[in-house]
């Protein structure tokens, strides 16, 4: 037993020797196939070379978004756990989306993943990207879209069933008239989102344009809506950001109206469990960025295929009372 004890620390330290690379994702702008000047001899999880694997992850989310920013743990979690060189970039503009995506199909990588926010407008760009033989997965946005568009399977939750059962939890609740706060326009996930309550409330169901980009404008926005309109019993968000600016504003307007969110945060946890919102609905953008890395990983190294053509749902789940105290804890450190 000793003997074998020992075999076992010997080959454990000549695995850890093996395996040491640096997983720092390729510089901006580099020429095509950048990963190849990096590649070794050595073989990883019996694929291909170690560092040979690059993905591009291009979103129409930027950095400095609460939510975006976990994704981009997630992607960047993954990079590390299955040694993949990862980019992240983002943009709201579809053109300027469209030609991140044409910059990943330029410098060849392996695997590509998009969320599409407006499917049209990034739609040549994915199929360019597939006709190139590279494998796409779509991420949180274009589910009804991204088979159609040639990606292998989507990331992400069914906004409109999301919707439905947002709504559902506020009937429940008693609530008849809702403002449903959309803060991204042409954003066809929240508009499905809002679409959703719609079919469910059983009541009145109002969409209200505002920009998350100037939250206190939307604070003004959502206040001078409950001002204006005292029936207003209940007031959806669709971001976290702007459900903070939907708290104070209820405050300001001496509104009795009772408020809900889409996405998490470890604010929005702590607001939940003081009772000043009722729920989230969580669609754990963290498994958004994981799990398409991981899959292309599989994909490259294995031919592994995930989802069966069909989407792989990440939500939606629900951040009540009972939970958030727990939810919490992994929101504050950026997993949920």
């Amino acid at each position: 037993m000793k003997l074998i004890r020992g075999l076992g620390v010997v080959a454990a330290v000549a695995a850890l020797a093996i395996s040491g690379c640096s997983n720092a994702a390729p510089e901006q702008g580099g020429g095509p196939n950048e990963a190849a000047t990096n590649k070794t001899d050595t073989p990883a999880r019996g694929g291909p070379a170690q560092n040979a694997i690059t993905v591009a992850v291009v979103t129409h989310g930027q950095a400095g978004d609460t939510f975006w920013d976990i994704v981009k743990s997630g992607v960047d979690q993954a990079g590390k756990d299955e040694d993949v060189k990862v980019t992240y970039n983002g943009d709201g503009d579809p053109a300027k989306q469209s030609q991140l995506i044409d910059n990943a199909v330029a410098q060849k990588v392996d695997g590509l993943v998009v969320s599409m926010a407006n499917p049209d407008g990034v739609k040549a760009s994915v199929e360019r990207a597939v006709q190139a033989g590279i494998p796409v997965i779509t991420i949180n946005s274009g589910l009804e879209q991204s088979k159609a568009f040639g990606a292998i399977t989507h990331v992400g939750q069914s906004e409109e069933l999301a919707g439905e059962a947002a709504g559902e939890k506020l009937r429940e609740a008693g609530i008849k008239n809702v403002i449903c706060v959309v803060h991204e326009a042409g954003n066809v996930g929240l508009e499905a989102r809002c679409d959703g309550v719609r079919k469910t409330l059983g009541g009145r169901v109002r969409n209200l344009q505002v920009e998350v980009s100037n939250v206190a404008d939307a604070q003004n926005t959502i206040k001078s809506q409950l001002l204006a309109d005292k029936s207003v019993d209940g007031v959806l968000t669709l971001n976290p950001v702007v459900a903070k600016a939907a708290i104070l504003a209820k405050a300001e307007a001496g509104s009795q109206a009772q408020l809900a969110t889409f996405d998490v945060s470890a604010d929005i946890c702590a607001a939940i469990a003081a009772g000043d919102m009722l729920f989230a609905v969580d669609q754990q953008p963290y498994l958004q960025g994981y799990l398409p890395v991981s899959f292309l990983a599989l994909k490259v190294r294995n031919g592994n295929d995930v989802g069966g053509g069909q989407p792989v749902y990440s939500g939606p789940g629900f951040v009540t009372k009972d939970n958030a105290a727990k939810v919490q804890q992994f929101a504050a450190r950026g997993t949920r």
